[in-house]
């Protein structure tokens, strides 16, 4: 049953026929024959289309994937979503939205950015009609019990050289004592002035603005809460990702390391973290495959001493990452992270003018 006019796509008009195109000369006939029937609001073949560019998103390592395939599934992503909001499946909608986000390419991106924001408008309403609107703040996300968490962390744990730790750093003291030395630091009392503080602890805040999305990428209602740290511009280099990091107590992410310099602000709950310098390297037993050759072979939950003797020797810095701090991970530096509660952190990576690489 209808409910609504489905969602406008401007892009999605106007490149359709040059974009089947493509997709006809790499072979894919049948895919333009659902796409083009999905384009009339069969909806059946929306998603034998999202089918079949899904295959072709699979069909072998994902950097052979030709670019317009990842565009048809972005096609058959919004047809589907299209079709769902005007049965009044939102929920399915907007999924579809997201896996468009997280898989498909960058041509159809605005038009999918906009059908998340009146699926997730509508959504909401939805929600807050059958549900009624909370008016008190739900749970805060922050109760743990530290003397419990301490047990579940690595050996050797808060026992060697922590993380030093600076009240409201100047831009200057950063640049000199941190971002060119390479030297991590926790940065306090530099995000009183997020709105974000205050609002990410409350559930019923989260809930309403993103409780229905497949994963948080490009909310801009979060993204409004935040602000991004003036130590981001050091270096004469440029943002490069914004990720938020939301999980229960006990997420672990295991030891690697990345090529940006990095800004991990804790917003909601705490974070063991531990750092290793990029000296240690070799010795951290990276994966050989190029694909994970910035991650560990090592569980550091469960060090196995005979495959990788001397690890538990090695020097590390670590902390745990209190509500309102940030920590600054110079590019490079291997870092492991578990969160002691329910956690919602915001990472800032940006590079410096020397490192020009382009991201999507």
């Amino acid at each position: 049953m209808s409910t609504s006019a489905a969602p406008k796509t401007p892009a999605l008009d106007s490149y359709l026929p040059a974009l089947l195109n493509q997709i006809s000369e790499q072979g894919g006939y049948i895919f333009v024959s659902m796409a083009t029937q999905a384009a009339s609001g069969d909806t059946h073949a929306a998603e034998a289309a999202k089918e079949i560019a899904w295959e072709q998103l699979h069909c072998g390592p994902w950097h052979s994937v030709g670019p317009i395939w990842r565009d048809a599934y972005s096609i058959a992503c919004l047809h589907v979503a299209k079709n769902h909001y005007t049965s009044g499946e939102f929920k399915l909608a907007l999924r579809a939205l997201d896996m468009g986000l997280i898989m498909g390419g960058c041509t159809l991106r605005d038009d999918l950015n906009s059908c998340i924001e009146e699926v997730n408008s509508a959504l909401r309403r939805k929600y807050f009609i059958d549900n009624g609107e909370e008016r008190r703040k739900g749970e805060r996300c922050n109760d743990y019990d530290l003397m419990e968490v301490l047990q579940l962390l690595p050996v050797k744990s808060l026992s060697c050289k922590t993380v030093r730790k600076k009240r409201s750093l100047s831009l200057e003291g950063f640049l000199q004592e941190h971002f060119v030395p390479g030297s991590p630091v926790i940065i306090s009392d530099s995000m009183t002035h997020w709105p974000a503080t205050d609002r990410w602890n409350d559930m019923n805040y989260l809930k309403k603005i993103a409780g229905f999305r497949t994963v948080p990428v490009e909310i801009k209602e979060l993204k409004q809460d935040i602000v991004i740290p003036d130590y981001c511009f050091a270096g004469g280099g440029e943002i490069r990702s914004l990720n938020a990091w939301f999980g229960p107590p006990g997420t672990v992410t295991p030891l690697h390391h990345d090529p940006h310099h990095n800004i991990l602000a804790q917003v909601v709950g705490k974070k063991y973290i531990r750092l290793y310098p990029a000296s240690l390297s070799e010795e951290l037993y990276p994966h050989t495959e190029s694909m994970l050759s910035n991650s560990s072979q090592i569980d550091l939950d469960n060090i196995d001493e005979k495959e990788f003797p001397g690890v538990s020797n090695l020097e590390f810095v670590d902390c745990i990452l209190e509500e309102g701090e940030m920590l600054y991970i110079p590019p490079k530096w291997w870092h492991y992270v578990r969160s002691l509660t329910t956690s919602f952190s915001v990472s800032f990576w940006w590079s410096d003018a020397t490192n020009s690489t382009e991201d999507c």
